[in-house]
C-alpha cells in the first residue's frame, strides 16, 4: 500500500511539472510566434510542447492506475474482513446465542420493560441514541429516558459500564 501511495504521489508531481512546462512553453511559443522567431525555433518548442502534453497524459494514466490499484486493495481487504467476521460468527454461533439468552435473562432480573430491553440490546450493539430512535420510530429524548432507566435499574452509570457488565467475564486475562 505504501508503494502505491509513493507511486501515486510521484505521478502527481510529474503531472504538475509536465503541466507547468506545457504552460511555460505554450506562453513562450505564443510570444515567439508574435515576434517572428525562426521556424526551427518554433518547431523545437512545438515538439517540446507535444512531449510535455504526452507526459501529462502518461502520468495521468499512471495516477489513475495507482488509484485503481489502491481501491482494488482496499476492496479486497474489506471483503476479507467481512469473510473473517462471518467465519467468526459461524464458529461462535452457539456462544453468541447463549450470550444473547443470558443478556435477556439479566434484563429480566433487572425488571426492564420490553421497550427498555430492546433499547438495551441496541445500545450493546453500539447504536447511538439517534440511531436507536430511528430504528424504533421514537424520539431521541424517549430513548435517552429509557437509557437512563436501564442504567438506574442495572446499577451502572452509563453505556460503558453496561457493556462491561456483560463483557468483563468474557475478557479475563489469560
Amino acid at each position: 500500500m505504501a508503494l502505491i501511495d509513493d507511486n501515486k504521489r510521484f505521478s502527481q508531481w510529474a503531472i504538475a511539472i509536465s503541466l507547468f512546462v506545457f504552460v511555460l512553453i505554450a506562453l513562450d511559443l505564443f510570444g515567439d510566434y508574435r515576434d517572428g522567431v525562426s521556424w526551427t525555433h518554433v518547431l523545437t518548442e512545438v515538439i517540446i510542447l507535444i512531449l510535455s502534453l504526452a507526459g501529462i497524459v502518461y502520468f495521468g494514466r499512471l495516477y489513475h492506475q495507482f488509484s485503481k490499484s489502491k481501491i482494488d486493495v482496499l476492496t479486497h481487504d474489506l471483503a476479507l474482513a467481512h469473510q473473517q467476521a462471518q467465519q467468526w460468527r459461524d464458529a461462535n454461533r452457539e456462544l453468541i446465542a447463549g450470550l444473547a439468552v443470558q443478556i435477556r435473562k439479566q434484563f429480566g432480573l433487572w425488571q426492564l420493560t420490553p421497550a427498555e430491553s430492546e433499547v438495551g440490546l441496541l445500545m450493546l450493539k453500539g447504536l447511538s441514541h439517534s440511531e436507536i430512535a430511528n430504528v424504533r420510530n421514537a424520539s431521541e429524548r424517549t430513548i435517552r429516558d429509557q437509557a437512563r432507566a436501564i442504567y438506574r435499574k442495572a446499577g451502572v452509570t452509563g453505556r460503558t459500564e453496561l457493556s462491561a457488565f456483560f463483557l468483563e467475564d468474557l475478557l479475563l486475562p489469560r
